[in-house]
């Protein structure tokens, strides 16, 4: 068995893996992080491995000594990866969006793949038919846009996500509510609708914390899936071990 976690810029998510299969998975307070990583081990004594991608504070010396029976990997920009990286600033390349084309390739071999993280940033990725990653876009996400609009205002609220009643909204929560989220919906089908006059041979996926919020909002046809990056992990590591 297998423990991969992710390391975000928000928030830790760790998931158990039986091969390809999800056995558990959870979402982990930042200052917590130590004691239910303990706990999953206690939990699925049969875990080998630890599998860490950190895109936050949390380095791979941190998890060292959690166990003596389970070895550590990080996956970092030296890891292989089942593409090649075209990047003209490859060192500036987060690890998440590594990992998330890394599992775009592995489970959706000989298309084109536009993959979309929708958390902290919504960052897009590039990947075509032969393997080679292009690039993408990175753009403020639904909360920092909602934390954005009170911070750089005098007047405006700090609302939290909520599906607008309306596109023209007739106040100033539901104006908010209508730019934040339609505006992020019709920003992935802008981005996702230009890819497709360029490309036959296609896939989108969609994951990311707000993944199954905006699914329902898109007009596009995606593969929705909030646990991609977690199972990218997990393959990712599998890829390495080969």
């Amino acid at each position: 068995m297998l423990l991969a976690i992710d390391v975000g810029n928000t928030q830790i998510k760790s998931a158990v893996f039986e091969q390809n299969t999800l056995v558990q998975k959870e979402i982990i307070p930042v200052s917590d992080w130590k004691n239910s990583v303990k706990n999953s081990l206690k939990n699925f004594p049969e875990i080998t491995n630890i599998v860490v991608a950190s895109v936050g504070k949390l380095q791979k010396d941190d998890f060292l000594g959690l166990s003596e029976t389970v070895k550590v990997s990080f996956i970092s920009k030296e890891s292989a990866f089942p593409f090649q990286n075209l990047y003209s600033t490859p060192d500036t390349l987060g690890i998440d969006r590594m990992v998330l084309a890394a599992g775009a390739v592995l489970q959706f071999p000989n298309v084109s793949r536009l993959v979309i993280d929708a958390g902290t940033c919504i960052t897009y990725d590039f990947i075509d038919a032969n393997n080679n990653y292009l690039g993408g876009a990175i753009s403020p996400g639904i909360r920092l846009r909602y934390e954005s609009l009170h911070n750089y205002t005098a007047k405006l609220p700090l609302l939290t996500i909520e599906k607008p009643e309306k596109l023209i909204g007739d106040s100033t929560q539901q104006s908010i509510h209508s730019g934040v989220v339609n505006g992020v919906a019709m920003e992935i089908d802008g981005f996702i609708n230009a890819n497709l006059d360029r490309n036959d041979n296609f896939i989108i996926i969609l994951t990311g914390g707000d993944s199954v919020f905006l699914a329902e909002r898109l007009k596009n046809t995606i593969f929705a899936n909030p646990n991609f990056l977690l199972e990218s992990l997990n393959q990712t590591f599998q890829y390495n071990q080969q």
